[in-house]
């Protein structure tokens, strides 16, 4: 018998559904409550390492999953010069194991799509547009009131709900991301014939140039630069400001960039870290994903981190008959160390480039690679 019977997942985001779906094959009845109206997902694509795939294999999606997106097994490095040349053509262990790919980019409201789905055909009941108001945790459960009056008892919370969770808050964690000084422009496009990998240009008015296919006519393309306030650009401004710091760079970019052309495409993030540093519960409410570390995306570690907490807590409470402190310690004592060391690595990433400083980025990657190929 499952340590839990009854689960409220806050959020539906990847480590949110994921943990849903491995709970709810488990036979623990899971509601899940997400803010969004619908499975749109913010953001253009999204680059999956080889350990996030082993997460979504375990989950019963990587079939749609591979038919959706674009696998890979090499990473290039190239010049910011008028041809893009390559500098470097970089094999990638396959962190997943010998089975599965290295890399996967796909659109990322279709990986929220196929992760819901599966979640609602293993008997996760989903609530869009609804949020937990207040959280009374009394002995063994949670009392939950949410935000149409609608209220609930649940064995566990699970607090899922990304960078800004309220949960998090909720529970008293006192800890916000801080900034780390970058900023990125994302856009979804048609993707060129030349494009069959994600490569980086490292250099030139941005930071980072990079590219990843999602799909066989789609791709993710991003420009990382100092952080800005780009909030008042207008959504042509936006897209016309993306389009001149694409202008020094070549290669594959010249077709991306005049491929460029709709506003709705381009979004800015500004780049944030943070990671709570001891237990990631309070009682009978957990965090997972964002909600407990997040990190600059420059290693591509942030959704395969947060599918290894969901991946890690389900089996712990369905290896488990009960929720006790040793429960905990063990689910602290395996992910907060591996996902400290991803956050720490993508920071230096992020030190190096800010400082102009020529790190041994390879080396770095190959760290990490050789870390997150061991399961978690």
């Amino acid at each position: 018998m499952p340590a839990v019977r009854n689960v409220l997942v806050v959020g539906g985001g990847a480590a949110g559904a994921a943990a849903a779906i491995l709970l709810a094959e488990g036979g623990v009845s899971v509601d899940l409550a997400d803010l969004k109206p619908d499975v749109s997902a913010l953001g253009s694509g999204i680059t999956l390492q080889g350990n996030a795939l082993r997460v979504l294999r375990e989950l019963g999606v990587w079939e749609k999953v591979r038919a959706e997106g674009y696998a890979f097994d090499t990473l290039g490095l190239r010049a910011p010069d008028p041809a893009g040349t390559l500098i470097a053509e970089l094999t990638d262990i396959r962190t997943g194991g010998p089975d599965l790919p290295a890399t996967l980019g796909m659109y990322r409201p279709a990986l929220a799509r196929i992760l819901l789905d599966r979640a609602a055909t293993v008997g996760a009941k989903i609530r869009f547009s609804t949020r937990p108001t207040a959280l009374d945790q009394d002995g063994d459960t949670v009392a939950v009131t949410f935000a149409d009056g609608s209220t609930g008892r649940y064995d566990l919370v699970i607090g899922a709900d990304g960078i800004r969770s309220w949960t998090r808050r909720a529970i008293g964690i006192d800890l916000e991301p801080q900034p780390v000084g970058m900023g990125i422009w994302r856009t979804f496009t048609r993707r060129p014939d030349s494009v069959t990998r994600t490569d980086l240009y490292y250099g030139g008015p941005a930071y980072i140039a990079g590219y990843c296919p999602t799909g066989p006519d789609s791709l993710y393309a991003y420009l990382v630069e100092d952080v800005g306030d780009r909030a008042g650009l207008t959504p042509d401004e936006a897209l016309a400001t993306m389009r001149e710091l694409a202008g020094a760079y070549h290669g594959s970019w010249d077709e991306i960039r005049d491929r460029l052309t709709d506003p709705a495409t381009v979004n800015y993030t500004a780049f944030e870290s943070h990671v709570l540093d001891g237990p990631w519960n309070r009682g009978r409410v957990v965090l997972i994903g964002d909600a407990a570390h997040s990190c600059p995306p420059t290693l591509a570690q942030g959704a395969a981190q947060a599918l290894e907490d969901a991946s890690v807590l389900a089996g712990l409470l369905l290896r488990d008959t009960a929720v006790t402190g040793e429960l905990w310690t063990e689910f602290t004592g395996r992910r907060l160390p591996r996902a400290r060391t991803v956050v720490e690595a993508s920071l230096q990433l992020t030190r190096w480039l800010l400082a102009h400083e020529r790190g041994d980025v390879p080396g770095l990657m190959a760290r990490v690679a050789h870390l997150v190929a061991e399961p978690a």
